[in-house]
């Protein structure tokens, strides 16, 4: 007997293959906010430092710098300040990884203290203003109850400031290469309120640890949206601006205590 449900299946099935076949019909997972998949970025490893020897370094200086997020090459850096899908800023990779753990953040650069994801989110949750709003009790009279602000967590994209850097030159004799290594680096934010209370330091990252989630995002181009570099490639080849505050010394001072006007603008590595 000839089983009138099996054959209704395999006619179901035939015609949803078919439906697939055609050309110019397109299915759920076809729709894509592009004209190619993107695999380069996605497949991105990071390029490990060379083994360095103490022999082999004959010459070392520590500099510590500042990247300022208003200057125009560096808002590559800054921007996006919102959620979008097919860009990430710097400021949003990190807070993104150091939030799940994978990046630990420090109170200061040399790594002595971690901060806690409690604390963290403390500094990063803003809370606004309470308000009074009026309600009605059970018999319908109006009462005024306070209510706590809004919370916005997003703030530190569009306040961020400044970056502080951390890195060490030193002369390779075996290569007879002089080069620069980044240890830290320092999110400075801006908070918002009625009172201009200054920019203050949100965490310090150790840069090593960072290196493998900044292979993995891109960062905007502006004159070819298909040669995007990722964040490893802009620290990598120092396509940033920045000013050098301080280098090492006997009396542990920045450079603008020292030195004033051309002196220490003249003063970079």
């Amino acid at each position: 007997m000839i089983n009138f449900k099996n054959i209704l299946f395999l006619a179901v099935i035939l015609m949803a293959l078919n439906v697939k076949a055609q050309p110019g019909v397109f299915q759920p997972g076809d729709y894509r906010d592009g004209i190619y998949d993107k695999e380069n970025s996605n497949n991105r490893r990071f390029i490990p430092y060379t083994h360095l020897r103490e022999g082999d370094v004959n010459w070392e200086k520590r500099v510590w710098r500042r990247l300022d997020m208003r200057e125009k090459q560096n808002q590559q850096l800054y921007y996006p300040i919102e959620n979008v899908t097919s860009r990430i800023s710097l400021m949003q990779v990190i807070t993104k990884y150091v939030l799940t753990g994978q990046i630990i953040a420090f109170v200061d650069d040399e790594f002595l203290q971690p901060l806690e994801l409690s604390a963290i989110r403390n500094k990063i949750v803003l809370q606004g203003d309470t308000t009074e709003v009026e309600e009605f009790d059970a018999n319908g009279n109006s009462i005024m109850v306070k209510k706590p602000g809004a919370i916005d967590s997003t703030w530190i994209y569009e306040n961020f400031t400044s970056l502080e850097l951390k890195e060490d030159w030193f002369f390779d004799k075996q290569k007879s290469v002089l080069e620069v290594r980044i240890l830290a680096m320092g999110f400075n934010v801006l908070k918002p309120g009625k009172e201009d209370l200054g920019e203050f330091s949100l965490f310090y990252t150790y840069f090593p640890a960072c290196r493998p989630f900044f292979a993995k995002h891109e960062v905007y181009n502006a004159k070819n949206d298909a040669e995007r570099r990722t964040f490893e490639d802009i620290f990598w080849k120092r396509q940033f601006s920045s000013v050098a505050t301080k280098e090492t010394n006997v009396y542990d001072r920045s450079i603008e205590r020292y030195s004033k006007g051309i002196d220490a603008d003249l003063w970079h590595f």
